[in-house]
């Protein structure tokens, strides 16, 4: 069985590849794009890691993201509340950024081709 856990739009993206609860590969984004703390989708990371694997993505029987964004979203909610108006400004930055965190299932399906 092969999981493949992705994380991105936050610090560093990357990827690594499970084959029956070991690690086969991973990486991160920023090794391959030459971008200092990319961020961004990581498809050369995943594209690495299916390499070293020597499978194609349609042989994976997971993906998985490093977090739930609504989860968070409420948390970050709570917290900047419970702080109010101190945490105004963090709860704004979030929920800026939390939008495109919750597009990552359509990412994952579309631009590679899950």
């Amino acid at each position: 069985m092969y999981i493949l856990g992705i994380s991105c739009f936050f610090h560093d993206s990357s990827a690594a590849l499970l084959r029956d609860g070991h690690l086969v590969a991973c990486i991160s984004e920023e090794r391959l794009s030459r971008k200092k703390h990319d961020s961004g989708c990581p498809e050369q990371a995943v594209a690495f890691c299916l390499g070293v694997a020597g499978i194609s993505i349609d042989e994976v029987d997971h993906v998985v993201f490093y977090e739930k964004p609504e989860l968070k979203l409420d948390r970050i909610l709570t917290a900047s509340l419970a702080s109010f108006p101190r945490g105004l400004g963090y709860l704004r930055k979030a929920a800026s950024s939390s939008g495109s965190k919750r597009k990552v299932r359509d990412m994952i399906y579309g631009r590679m081709g899950i």
